[in-house]
């Protein structure tokens, strides 16, 4: 009917039946769609935990005083941050026992699951009985542990140094590496990150974490990333300048090359398939030792390997491992050759708190509960749930410009432009805050902090995996 009036030229003036705002809001309704049901939020899958009454300080009070007591370079996440007060497997509770799926896992630390009976048990039991001593004496708990660490290395990597965290290991490895070849040259790769101690900021390749002080005789080569990198999947032409790098930027020995196979901090970057093999081969030639850092990708994360160097087909010199090995406990190792381990004792090296009697029972349960609960394979299997889940997400969302990874150590880069990569930081941010609000904890990672790093506990489930994607798409669908 309105369409007919229209032709006639009118609006129906004097007509009694039809007024001009009645034909306006007869036009408007028969031309606008219906309106699509509101969506709801994805909810989060039930849980058989409840979290104790919450008496302490509240959010707001604690950051008064971390703002009066703490350095200003300790940072938050949130424009309103989190107060953590409780910890159940996959799952963080806030003060007011609202329930978070923890995707992050205290920053890749939290292995096993927080508060996992096996090892608090066990952390509880050697507290009520000797809390510390050290390897001036003799005591069971630290000799177990390294067994059982050195059973689950390749080749002649048997002998065991435990520190307290990936920056000491990493430290550890360097010194090792220089006085065993009896060059001072490290090599590293930009992007990656290995601690942020004064000899290690040298060796991380991010500038957001490095302050202007000596690096100390470290070069920086290319990152063998085959999303932004140069040569892209080409482990060839990477390994190429590698080999150019040591021929013109070194007197043509070096003292090491360190890498992770996946960087955690730089945005769950895989290398380039076959690179190590070919990087380690040179860099052998050059006099110098292979350094793998673990310290995110180590114990059955990535689902297909135990190691993360492992996915390159390769058997590293020296090991360096934290996070993941203590499930939160304060806790790291070296793993090396005997031949190479020898090299420290031209002085005293001694460590107060390595291996201690709580951090060694608590390492041992983990290694156990690992294996009893078959986590390695449940990564592979969830991951790839996951990653499949991502990708079809990927082809909804022209945001998400990569999605990386393997088993439960994965990465998904934001862009606003696919063609030039462009990164997409407020984005991120948008989205971060709003995976939040959603009941989803996710790290971020990369030079312009607009990657997802997924990398929650080990106990991670299907459930899981499928709310944190409804809960992206959600998100998304709503930028």
């Amino acid at each position: 009917m309105a369409s007919s009036l229209l032709r006639r030229g009118g609006t129906a003036v004097g007509r009694r039946w039809c007024s001009a705002g009645a034909l306006r809001r007869l036009v408007s309704s028969e031309a606008a769609p219906e309106k699509a049901p509101v969506r709801s939020p994805p909810e989060v899958p039930p849980f058989e935990h409840r979290p104790r009454p919450y008496f302490g300080m509240s959010g707001d009070e604690i950051l008064e005083k971390r703002k009066q007591f703490l350095g200003p370079s300790v940072f938050y996440y949130y424009q309103k941050p989190l107060n953590i007060v409780e910890g159940k497997m996959q799952y963080l509770y806030d003060e007011h026992g609202k329930r978070y799926l923890d995707c992050f896992g205290g920053i890749v630390t939290v292995s096993c699951g927080h508060c996992h009976p096996d090892i608090v048990n066990a952390v509880v039991e050697q507290t009520k009985l000797l809390q510390h001593t050290t390897t001036i004496y003799l005591y069971q708990a630290i000799v177990e542990f390294a067994e059982a660490l050195a059973s689950k290395m390749p080749g002649n990597l048997k002998v065991v140094y435990f520190v307290n965290s990936g920056t000491e290991a990493n430290e550890l490895a360097m010194l090792m590496a220089r006085l065993y070849s009896g060059n001072l040259n490290m090599i590293a790769l930009r992007n990656a990150y290995h601690g942020g101690s004064a000899g290690t900021i040298g060796l991380t390749g991010l500038q957001t974490w490095k302050y202007p002080i000596p690096q100390g005789e470290i070069h920086h080569v290319m990152n063998p990333d085959p999303y932004r990198g140069t040569f892209a999947s080409d482990a060839v032409a990477y390994a190429k300048e590698v080999k150019e790098h040591i021929n013109y930027g070194t007197s043509g020995k070096v003292a090491g090359f360190i890498a992770e196979t996946f960087q955690g901090v730089g945005g769950a970057v895989e290398l380039a398939p076959g690179y190590l093999k070919l990087v380690y081969d040179t860099v052998r030639k050059a006099g110098g030792v292979c350094i793998a850092d673990e310290v995110q990708s180590g114990f059955g994360r990535t689902g297909s390997h135990y190691w993360g160097f492992q996915t390159q087909d390769v058997i590293p010199d020296i090991v360096t491992m934290a996070k993941g090995i203590g499930n939160g406990l304060p806790l790291g190792a070296v793993v090396t050759t005997p031949e190479i381990a020898s090299v420290l004792s031209q002085k005293i090296q001694f460590n107060t708190f390595g291996g201690n009697p709580v951090c060694s029972v608590g390492g041992l349960a983990v290694l156990r509960v690992l294996d009893k609960e078959k986590r390695q394979a449940h990564c592979a299997d969830v991951g790839s749930h996951l990653v499949n889940r991502l990708k079809e997400l990927q082809q909804k969302h022209e945001i998400i410009g990569d999605v990386r990874g393997r088993g439960l150590m994965l990465g998904v880069e934001l862009v606003t432009d696919r063609k030039e990569k462009t990164p997409a930081k407020a984005e991120t941010a948008v989205l971060f805050e709003k995976l939040k609000d959603l009941n989803i904890l996710v790290g971020k990672g990369g030079l312009h902090g607009n990657v997802f790093r997924i990398k929650p506990p080990m106990c991670f489930t299907r459930d899981d995996a499928d709310f944190l994607v409804d809960a992206m798409d959600y998100a998304m669908s709503g930028l």
